[in-house]
């Protein structure tokens, strides 16, 4: 498996029902134009289909714990830890088993992730900050699901992925035919963790940061920050000290966009690109002035063929449709 076909992965499956998650994913669970294998009444993510159960909200004021439990704002923990009793199934609908993590290599795919840019670094990552602006909408409305967003992961053992997302169209978070973001966590015990969806509007900055809780030239922080940032608006949506289990994150995305449901080139916004400005920064939270980003193109095989393509430079990430 190469370097540009490894960050098409897939995560760890393993069950648990909160009622008003289950509410929220069922007013967005897959539509038709999911892939045959995928069964009625999953959801989109980031990482693949859901089942509704699988797919959890970290409510504001709340923390994820590193054993996959929720610490509240009031200070009470539960009593449980959540596991995910169903699989789940990447972009193209590959099943994905209860006792797999890591990654699959696959092509980009017209569902899934569709194209990107990422570095890596032989110690660890200590922060990411992108700032990109809301598109428009798209001509067209076929149901589909479009992600952008900058992540970290753990280059040698890809166990999850962390991310401040810009959605339009449905997903677990929620959301529909419209602009939102939410901070992403999967997949810890199996689950796809989000914080509170937040509309925003075409033409808002949005501003992405993953950035450590801990002191300056830690290789593997417990612990980080993923806040998703209406600067327009001045709103927010945050997974707080979200846990990385014991992964090191030496693999950044500075620019990724994944679609689902994509079925004629109007179906992605009404313009040409999204520009990602991004600063990425060493262990020792160093700003880096060059980093070694590379580019992973849409197959050309991807059908429908819409003029893909990326630009990339030190700090400015393009991603062409």
């Amino acid at each position: 498996m190469t370097k540009g076909t490894k960050l098409f992965k897939t995560c760890s499956v393993a069950g648990f029902t909160v009622l008003a998650v289950l509410f929220m994913s069922a007013l967005a669970v897959a539509g038709p134009n999911r892939p045959l294998e995928v069964p009625e009444g999953y959801v989109i993510t980031p990482f693949g289909y859901f089942h509704p159960s699988c797919a959890l909200r970290v409510a504001e004021g709340e923390t994820l714990l590193a054993d996959g439990r929720v610490e509240h704002a009031d200070g009470s923990v539960d009593a449980s830890v959540p596991v995910c009793n169903y699989p789940h199934y990447t972009a193209t609908g590959l099943l994905v088993t209860a006792d797999t993590k890591g990654v699959s290599g696959a092509d980009p795919t017209v569902n899934g992730w569709l194209e990107a840019i990422w570095a890596t670094t032989a110690t660890s990552y200590g922060k990411i900050s992108a700032t990109w602006t809301v598109p428009p909408p798209p001509n067209t409305n076929d149901g589909q699901t479009l992600f952008f967003f900058p992540g970290f992961e753990d280059y040698n053992d890809v166990i999850s992925i962390v991310q401040p997302v810009l959605q339009f169209g449905p997903s677990a978070a929620g959301g529909g035919s419209y602009w939102a973001v939410a901070s992403w966590n999967c997949c810890m015990n199996g689950i796809a963790w989000n914080s509170p969806v937040l509309n925003v509007n075409t033409g808002d900055t949005i501003l992405g940061t993953i950035t450590s809780t801990c002191k300056a030239g830690l290789e593997s922080c417990a612990k980080w920050n993923v806040i998703s940032e209406d600067n327009t608006t001045g709103k927010q949506t945050t997974l707080a000290k979200t846990p990385s289990e014991g992964q090191v994150w030496n693999w950044a995305f500075g620019a990724v966009a994944e679609v689902y449901g994509v079925d004629q080139c109007g179906d992605y916004p009404a313009n040409a690109d999204v520009v990602f400005t991004v600063r990425l920064y060493d262990q020792n939270r160093k700003l880096i002035a060059n980093p070694p980003w590379e580019p992973a193109y849409a197959g050309s095989g991807t059908t429908p063929w819409c003029n893909y393509g990326l630009y990339v430079t030190a700090k400015k990430e393009t991603l062409v449709y």
